[in-house]
């Protein structure tokens, strides 16, 4: 693991916190339950049902170590409680324009929650790195893989109280 904080939005912490449920509370105790009946059947070898199921089980358990390490780790935030919304933090919805006036809007969230198609984009990406601390009207540079881009913030919203 990483120094850095693991932060996440209180709906990003209740999908994990689901995923880790369904895992944990349904998924895996029917599998276990499938395993003990094909272990019951004989020859383990060349039983389907066995062998699968111990497969499943490892990543099933891999995953819940990984998703209950992300969860102690997690540092929840409402975006909704940001004091200075002036500035571009943690859960901000930013419009971007590029040099070609190419807008695009886009939300900082935990990383653990980036889904880039939707506009989500993780916390630590360079993106995100560049735009922290940014105020409507400023010019940032960011590094990216297709050679470097300067971004100009257009707009910046947080969600609402309450």
């Amino acid at each position: 693991m990483t120094d850095r904080p693991n932060y996440i939005t209180p709906t990003g912490y209740a999908a994990l916190k689901a995923e880790y449920d369904a895992l944990f509370g349904d998924e895996r105790p029917r599998l276990v339950e499938t395993i003990a009946w094909a272990a019951g059947n004989g020859d383990r070898s060349e039983n389907g049902d066995y062998i699968y199921g111990r497969k499943r089980l490892r990543e099933i358990d891999r995953r819940l170590g990984w998703l209950s390490r992300r969860m102690k780790a997690a540092k929840v935030i409402d975006p909704a409680q940001q004091p200075d919304r002036s500035r571009i933090w943690f859960g901000a919805s930013v419009e971007i324009a590029d040099e070609d006036d190419n807008r695009r809007t886009l939300t900082l969230v935990g990383d653990d929650e980036a889904d880039a198609g939707r506009g989500r984009i993780g916390w630590n990406a360079p993106l995100s790195r560049a735009l922290r601390g940014a105020a409507t009207g400023d010019l940032r540079k960011v590094a990216l893989p297709a050679g470097e881009r300067e971004y100009e913030v257009m707009a910046i919203s947080y969600p609402e109280k309450g």
